[in-house]
């Protein structure tokens, strides 16, 4: 395709709700913004029932995928536009848009939505549009890239004339993955301890910090927790991410209920075992800096193969000990940089063990 030449903006669309509250695919689409914004003119559009934070290096917009007519221009007025896979389907523009466009693969739908226990024919057959349209693919891990060689090779993408561009491939598609900020978190405010009910000052907290997906293990951490709670009755373990921000995922399953009654059965709850909504996104760095330990947890699934757990890196940021489940990119990271304590999938022996000894 021959692309005109101007001078428009870097366009990027978020399918996920950015503004007080936000998850990790408005995280990372916000500090591409922020990040692009210190070379180019930036455009970030996000769905419509955003409560966006103002900024003052890019502007920020919102948008509905019934026929916006103001998204529509701005796709074809842009230089590039970067857009989530899973949304290239509903912006038929995309197709007719003279400039690149740039595809991110970051989050893993098609496993994700078999956690879910919901058929996948339909999500596949809209993201085979993005495999087509898409001129540049990015992702968040080497694991993910290898994944993504696989299904552009099976919708004809890789070929002689891309092999021939660069037989690397890394013209057609290539990692970037999430940073961390250049200045160290800080502590503005009481946001947990001393604030949560039942939570003291001087309590130990051990930080769940995204949410309960059924691809998640907050189970076992619960169990381990119980394990520690016997030897250590300052112990508090939170889960501050229950409900999503993105209305467009209320419903989807999660262990939101099957925790809360295990952390009831084993008489945690209230104890050593707390629930809350969702941290404001301001407040985050005051909760990483009062915690004392993090837990991610997984099962041994496709998922966990290719996740790229962005809450991870904002323990790494905070200088926060994590223990992780072996199995995805970023327990190997803990594991390599000796970042925390790596344990086998669901065992809340050694997940206890690890929390002891972190503490």
């Amino acid at each position: 395709m021959e692309w005109r030449e101007h001078r428009g903006h870097v366009l990027i669309i978020s399918h996920d709700v950015i503004g007080r509250q936000m998850a990790g695919p408005g995280i990372r689409y916000f500090h591409l913004a922020r990040i692009l914004s210190q070379e180019f003119e930036v455009a970030l559009m996000i769905p419509g029932e955003s409560v966006p934070e103002s900024s003052s290096s890019f502007t920020i917009l919102a948008y509905a995928l019934e026929r916006d007519e103001r998204l529509e221009h701005m796709i074809l007025d842009g230089h590039v536009v970067v857009v989530p896979a899973v949304l290239v389907a509903s912006l038929p523009v995309l197709q007719r848009a003279e400039v690149p466009i740039v595809v991110d693969g970051y989050d893993p739908y098609i496993p994700e939505t078999l956690h879910l226990g919901r058929a996948i024919t339909e999500l596949e057959r809209r993201l085979v549009q993005a495999y087509l349209v898409g001129d540049f693919f990015l992702c968040a891990s080497d694991r993910q890239r290898d994944w993504w060689l696989g299904l552009l090779e099976a919708s004809g993408r890789i070929n002689p004339y891309t092999f021939g561009e660069d037989p690397s491939l890394r013209r057609l598609v290539d990692v970037v993955p999430f940073g961390l900020p250049s200045t160290p978190p800080q502590h503005t405010r009481q946001v947990v301890k001393g604030v949560w009910p039942g939570i003291r000052e001087e309590d130990r907290v051990i930080l769940w910090g995204g949410g309960l997906w059924l691809w998640l293990d907050p189970l076992t951490a619960i169990r381990a927790v119980g394990r520690v709670y016997r030897e250590r009755r300052d112990v508090r373990l939170i889960f501050p991410g229950t409900r999503h921000p993105n209305a467009w995922l209320k419903g989807i399953p999660t262990h939101n209920e099957p925790a809360r009654r295990l952390a009831q059965e084993l008489d945690l709850l209230g104890k050593a075992v707390f629930f809350g909504d969702w941290i404001p996104y301001t407040d985050w760095p005051a909760a990483l800096l009062e915690s004392d330990v993090a837990l991610t947890l997984h099962y041994d699934s496709l998922e966990t193969r290719l996740a790229f757990r962005s809450r991870v890196l904002d323990y790494i940021w905070a200088g926060l000990p994590v223990v992780a489940t072996c199995g995805d990119a970023t327990s190997d990271l803990i594991e390599k940089y000796q970042l925390g304590v790596v344990v086998d999938y669901e065992d809340e022996v050694g997940v206890a063990e690890a929390i002891l000894k972190l503490l």
